[in-house]
Order: C-alpha cells, then sequence, then structure tokens
C-alpha cells in the first residue's frame, strides 16, 4: 500500500492530500496530530467493505489513528457495531416541480421564486463554455468575504476556474442566472447516484435584491424532477442563515450514521476525549458562535481596510 499525493479542493482551496487506495477505493489521510482516513468521495461512493479497509489499516506501512465512514443517505439506519454519532444533512424528497412548488415551500417562498422572474432573471440550463467560466470568475472576485468567512475562491483568474472546475462536468448539470445578459449566479448539481447533490450554488451580492438563489433552487428542482432524481441534497444541515435557506427551500435535516473506528492509542484517546471529530468540533456551540462573530468582525475590518 503506497501513499500518494493528490490535489483536491477542500472549501475551495486547492491542496495536496496524502491518499492511499483500497480495495479499488481512494482514501484521504488527513495532516496534523491525528491521522484520520476518510474515503474521498463519501457523498459519491459506499464504503465497500469496513472490515477489509480496517484490516487493511492496521497492516500498513504508515500510522493511521482513526477510520471513519458514514452510510451514504438513504440508508439512515445503523448497520455497524463501531461507534458512531449521527450527522444531520439537508434532504429535499422530489416528485414534481408543481408539488415542491405548492406543498413543500410556503407563501413567502413562492413569492421569492416570482420576485426574480418579475425582476427579468433567466434561469437555464447552461454550458460549462469559455463565457460561462467568465462569469463564475466575476462572481468570485466580487468580494473576499462571503457569509462572514474568507472567501476560498477569491482572487482565482479564468484559467483557474476553467481547470478546477471542469474535473467533475461528468456527473454534473449546470444551472445559470441571468441579467440583460450577465451570468449573475449559478448552481452545479451533480448525479450522485441515488441523489443529485448540490455542488456549488452562488450569486451576485450586487444583485441580492432579486432572489437569485431562490430561482436557482428552484430550477434545481424542476431538473431534478425531469431527469428522475428521487431526492436533491444540500450537503450538511448547518446553522444560522444557512439552515433557514434550506428549510425555506423545502429541504428537511436527516441523520446519517457516522462511524469512528480507532486503529491507534492516540485515536482511542482522542475518541475518549472527544477529540475524534477535531479541536473546533469538541468546542461547545455557544463558544464556536462567538468564534464566528469574532471573525466576521476582523474581516469585515480587513475588507474595509483593504
Amino acid at each position: 500500500m503506497k501513499i500518494f499525493k493528490k490535489e483536491l479542493l477542500i472549501k475551495g482551496k486547492p491542496t495536496s492530500v496524502d491518499c492511499v487506495k483500497i480495495e479499488g477505493q481512494t482514501y484521504t489521510i488527513s495532516k496534523g496530530l491525528l491521522k484520520v482516513v476518510a474515503l474521498e468521495e463519501e457523498w459519491y461512493e459506499d464504503v465497500m467493505d469496513p472490515n477489509k479497509v480496517i484490516h487493511a489499516l492496521k497492516e500498513a506501512p504508515f500510522r493511521a489513528d482513526i477510520f471513519t465512514f458514514w452510510q451514504r443517505f438513504p440508508d439512515t439506519t445503523p448497520r455497524f457495531d463501531y461507534y458512531h454519532e449521527f450527522e444531520a444533512i439537508a434532504v429535499l424528497s422530489i416528485q414534481t416541480y408543481d408539488h415542491w412548488f405548492r406543498k413543500q415551500i410556503n407563501a413567502k417562498t413562492r413569492n421569492m421564486v416570482r420576485k426574480a422572474e418579475k425582476k427579468g432573471v433567466k434561469i437555464r440550463l447552461a454550458e460549462f463554455s469559455d463565457d460561462f467560466v467568465r462569469g463564475m470568475t466575476e462572481i468570485f472576485n466580487e468580494s473576499p468575504v462571503r457569509q462572514g468567512k474568507r472567501f476560498w475562491h477569491y482572487g482565482k483568474d479564468f484559467h483557474t476556474v476553467k481547470e478546477q472546475f471542469s474535473k467533475y462536468l461528468f456527473r454534473e448539470y449546470l444551472i445559470g442566472a441571468y441579467y440583460n445578459g450577465e451570468l449573475i449566479g449559478f448552481m452545479m448539481i451533480a448525479n450522485a447516484g441515488g441523489y443529485a447533490l448540490i455542488g456549488q450554488i452562488l450569486s451576485k451580492i450586487k444583485h441580492r435584491d432579486k432572489a437569485i438563489n431562490n430561482a436557482l433552487v428552484a430550477k434545481a428542482v424542476d431538473t431534478c424532477a425531469e431527469q428522475g432524481f428521487p431526492y436533491l441534497i444540500y450537503y450538511y444541515w448547518g446553522t444560522g442563515s444557512f439552515s433557514a435557506f434550506k428549510r425555506r427551500s423545502g429541504f428537511e435535516k436527516v441523520f446519517l450514521p457516522r462511524y469512528f473506528v480507532p486503529l491507534t492509542w492516540r485515536g482511542r484517546l482522542a475518541m475518549r476525549v472527544g477529540l475524534h471529530r477535531g479541536l473546533k468540533e469538541a468546542l461547545p456551540d455557544s463558544v464556536r458562535e462567538k468564534l464566528k462573530d469574532l471573525r466576521r468582525i476582523y474581516l469585515e475590518y480587513r475588507t474595509k481596510e483593504i
């Protein structure tokens, strides 16, 4: 078993990650005090045989402290005896666009969807052309800060955006939001087998009065219904305004079992003291929220200085 390097987009930032092949699947190895091994494409693949992976890691020439994996939706009932915690994801059940519009969202959200059309926004399936990439690049470079966090895509040029976002086009649908011919928002949804997965959804801040993201979600629902996807997933449930937007868009919170298997004394100790998810996740929610507020204030100050 040999470790090899692979460049992945982590929070939009190209990062060189150590990887290994086990039973024909690629697993990543986290950096830091703890070496945590996880399936690279866990949203798109199931771990074929956890017992074989655990055995291979114990026999590997490198030290892995913890192996983590989960059961992909819709497999929500724990099937393994390993220690597990529940992960909250956002799931929208798809029947028809009309059912979503009439039954799964409220009157206020329906009005937001209509608002985009009244404002002159055109939503349509798009192609990954040079014009589309130029529009993406403009959106990325509109602001260095989004949702109170440093925006990792900020500062990328046309060629970087084209290279990074062309890798997974074989499984993606592109949706564009246009105003007077200008791309002012876009969404990428990926075929993950039993469901569609929202990969990117972003719009220009200067056009925030046009309810662009609401209109993009509406088109995503319509596309999923046409393509026969029974579910649309918007990654993890999250907190604050992010989770509120998902709830208003008809998404529901669903819990999936995530397993943690300690492989060394470090791994066992980390799990015993609650550090198997990392220091940030071990902090109380109240502390994390205060740290987020401080980060937002700092970034807003730095942005004004620039």
